[in-house]
Parts: structure tokens; sequence; C-alpha cells
């Protein structure tokens, strides 16, 4: 009878705390880390109606060179004191390569001769094919996320 008792009192509900714990450790972590996975610097590139998908840009051993509204040169995620250094780093980068190729991200308010500029210099480093990365503008159903598409030349 005791036996019977005891076995009666059996709590069989599941401790979620635990668990919870857990996935707010997880949810933390990602929201720090999630940032840091953006590759180079961040601009407001410039909309477009009919962008050309370039996937080669999120590559990871993509070639970035941005250039920010205040007109500074990034080359991936180092700023770059002028437009004819951003030549001899991309011919060092590009000497080893078969694909010579590079993207560039401009914010859509710098000043067009920034990225002129910045287009020149990487043309006289040599490279190939360049691609000048937009973004797809808003069109159809509301509170969809924007397409980041590039468009290249």
């Amino acid at each position: 009878m005791a036996l019977a008792k005891r076995v009666m009192n059996v709590n069989s509900t599941i401790n979620v705390t635990p668990m919870v714990d857990v996935m707010l450790v997880l949810l933390i972590i990602f929201m720090v880390i999630t940032p840091m996975l953006q590759k180079g610097v961040s601009v407001d590139l410039a909309t477009v109606n009919n962008p050309q998908a370039m996937p080669d840009a999120d590559k990871e051993d993509a070639l970035l060179v941005a250039v920010n509204r205040q007109g500074e040169i990034f080359f991936g995620s180092d700023k770059v004191s002028g437009a004819d250094q951003l030549t001899h780093l991309v011919k060092d980068r590009i000497a080893s390569r078969t694909d010579k190729r590079v993207f560039i991200k401009a914010d859509a308010r710098a000043k067009y001769g920034w990225v002129v500029d910045v287009v020149d210099n990487v043309r006289a480093a040599g490279v190939d094919q360049l691609g000048l990365l937009t973004e797809q503008r808003k069109t159809g159903a509301p509170g969809a996320p924007p397409v980041t598409a590039p468009s290249g030349q």
C-alpha cells in the first residue's frame, strides 16, 4: 500500500526552465554575432528597378571596395588613405588570382566624382570585370524584406 501511494505522487510535468535558459543564451549569442557577419563596410546602396544578379559578390573571397557618403574608401573592411593606394592594394590582391573581378559598393549619396575616381583606379590595377552593387527597388508585397541584387557591367 505504501508503494502505491509513492507511485501516485510522482510529478509528471516537464521542467522547461533549463531549456528556456539555453534558448535565451543562444538568442543573445546570435544577436551579438549577426552584425559581425556582414562583409565589408555598411553603405546605403542605390536602388534600381532591374538589377543583374551577381552571386559571386557574396562569396567569402570576393574583392569589395566601398565608398561611403563622406568619400572614405574601404578595401574589404580596411580604410584606404586614397584612391592611388587602392590601385596598389587591388593589384597586389589580384596578382595571384585567376578571377580578376572586383565589386564596388557606393553610398547612394556619395559624390559621383569619388565613385568615378575609385572605378578608374580599380581599372588601372588590371581588373577584368567590375561590378557595381545596388539594391532592388521595393515592389510587391508590403513588409517584404528588401532583396539585395548586385548590378554589374
